[in-house]
C-alpha cells in the first residue's frame, strides 16, 4: 500500500475514533471535549487535502445518483462540522475561553445538538458509502474469495444494525436531532465502554445502510450500461 493511502486510511480511522469520543461529552469532561472538537476539525481538514484530487473534480464528469448523494453526503458533513466549530467556540469554557464571547448561548447550544447528531449520522452514512473499499483492504491479505467469510461478514454486519436500532431508540438519538429534547441525558453510573458500543452499534447500522443502498445502485447502473451494449 501506498504511503498516501496509508496516511488516508489513518486520518479516517482517527477521525471515526474522535467522532465516537464526542458523543461521550459529558462522561469525558468539556475541556477534553473542546480540544477533541479542535483535534476533529485539524483531521477534517487534513482529510479533504488528502482527497484534494475529488474536491477538484467536483464540476467534471457525469453525475450519477450515486455521484449526487456522495456529494450531497459531503456538503452535509460539512455544514455540520462549520455549524460545530461555530457554536463550540461560542461555548468554549477552556479553548476559546478568551474571546469576549458573552451572548447567543441558547442558538449555540441547539446549533450544536443538531450540527452534533446530525454530523454522526450523516458521517456514518458517508463512511458506508466507502465501506467496499475498507473492505476490500481487509481482505487483500486472503488470496482467495471465501463464501463462508463473506456469510459471516454479512452476518455479523445484520446483527450490529440490529442491535443499532434498539440502541437508536434506547439512546434517544432521534429526539436529538429533531430537538425535542434540549439535554442529552448521561448516565454517570454506567461504564462509558457500554456507551460507546451502543453508539458504534448505531454506526454500524447507518453504515450499514448506506453500503448496501450504495450497492444497488451500482448493481442497477451495470444492468442499465449492459442493456446500453446489448441494444
Amino acid at each position: 500500500m501506498k504511503p498516501k493511502q496509508t496516511l488516508k486510511i489513518t486520518v479516517d480511522m482517527a477521525m471515526t475514533a474522535v467522532l465516537l469520543l464526542l458523543m461521550t461529552y459529558e462522561r469525558i469532561g468539556q475541556a477534553a471535549h473542546e480540544w477533541l472538537g479542535i483535534g476533529m476539525f485539524v483531521l477534517f481538514v487534513l482529510h479533504h487535502i488528502l482527497n484534494g484530487k475529488w474536491c477538484k473534480a467536483l464540476l467534471k464528469g457525469k453525475y450519477t445518483m450515486l455521484r449526487i448523494l456522495q456529494t450531497a453526503l459531503v456538503a452535509a458533513v460539512l455544514f455540520c462540522m462549520l455549524g460545530s466549530m461555530v457554536s463550540g467556540v461560542m461555548l468554549s469554557r477552556y479553548a476559546f475561553a478568551v474571546l469576549p464571547i458573552n451572548a447567543g448561548h441558547s442558538f449555540a447550544r441547539m446549533l450544536h445538538m443538531l450540527s452534533a447528531y446530525w454530523g454522526f449520522v450523516f458521517m456514518s452514512l458517508h463512511l458506508g458509502f466507502h465501506w467496499g473499499m475498507m473492505m476490500g483492504i481487509v481482505q487483500k491479505p486472503f488470496k482467495k474469495p471465501s463464501v463462508i467469510r463473506k456469510w459471516i461478514l454479512r452476518t455479523a454486519a445484520i446483527l450490529i444494525a440490529g442491535y443499532g436500532i434498539y440502541a437508536f431508540i434506547r439512546r434517544d438519538i432521534g429526539s436529538y436531532m429533531l430537538l425535542r429534547n434540549l439535554f442529552v441525558f448521561f448516565d454517570f453510573e454506567e461504564p462509558i465502554l457500554l456507551f460507546m458500543l451502543d453508539y458504534i452499534a448505531v454506526m454500524g447500522l447507518f453504515v450499514t445502510i448506506s453500503y448496501y443502498f450504495s450497492f444497488y445502485l451500482k448493481k442497477v447502473k451495470k444492468q442499465s450500461e449492459d442493456r446500453r451494449k446489448n441494444k
